[in-house]
Order: structure tokens, then C-alpha cells, then sequence
């Protein structure tokens, strides 16, 4: 994980609304940040997470996202991990979170679900 494009970086909550990185951003297109919010929470039985809002960048696929997770909660390859969007369905693998965070992004981040059995839709 040392290669930073591979994982998502952490935010602080503390920082003041803006964008996440140092690289001017140009002021006639505020709202196409490179990075959303996104906020995972951990359902049943699942470990948490200790970081619970991580930085991601918009391309990133939900799959690339549930390996990050798994590999980050040290879970065995036979383990499944399913992540859900508002509680109620699980977007496909190749579904790009920047989308998600179009349609169901609230408050200027993405909340997502994570367990390691079957728990909506």
C-alpha cells in the first residue's frame, strides 16, 4: 500500500470545506474536484474501520474500493465483502463512486456500507 494511487487518502474532518489537495484549482470549475468524501460504515458483524471518511478519487470502481477495504480489514480471501449505497442496494463492481456520489451524495460526501454478509437488497 505504499503506492499512494492505489488507496484512497485520509481527510481530516477538521479541514475547512475546499478542495483536499495543494494543486490550485481553477475557479471557473469549482465543483470538478479531482476527490470526493467518501464515508464508510461498518455493518453486523464487520470490524470498523478506525478512519471513517477517506479522500477518493472519482474514478475509482467499487470494486477497486471493496479490495481496499478487505485489505485494510486483513480479511481472508474466502471472506465476501458487500458494500451498499443509502442502506439499500449494492452498486455493480464497475460502478465509478464519482457516479454514486452524483446521484446519491449528500452534504458533500458519499455514504457507503461495508459487510461481510448479506445485509439489504
Amino acid at each position: 500500500m505504499s503506492d499512494p494511487a492505489e488507496s484512497p487518502t485520509e481527510s481530516q474532518t477538521e479541514d475547512p470545506p475546499g478542495p483536499q489537495t495543494t494543486t490550485p484549482v481553477d475557479p471557473a470549475t469549482p465543483d470538478q474536484k479531482k476527490k470526493i468524501d467518501v464515508l464508510l460504515k461498518a455493518v453486523g458483524d464487520t470490524p470498523i474501520m478506525k478512519t471513517k471518511k477517506w479522500a477518493m478519487e472519482k474514478g475509482r470502481t467499487i470494486q477497486s474500493l471493496s479490495q481496499f477495504i478487505a485489505k485494510f480489514l486483513k480479511l481472508d480471501p474466502s471472506e465476501q465483502l458487500f458494500i451498499y449505497v443509502n442502506q439499500s442496494f449494492s452498486p455493480s463492481p464497475d460502478q465509478e463512486v464519482g457516479v454514486l456520489f452524483e446521484c446519491f451524495g449528500s452534504d458533500g460526501k458519499l455514504v457507503l456500507h461495508y459487510c461481510k454478509s448479506q445485509a439489504w437488497g
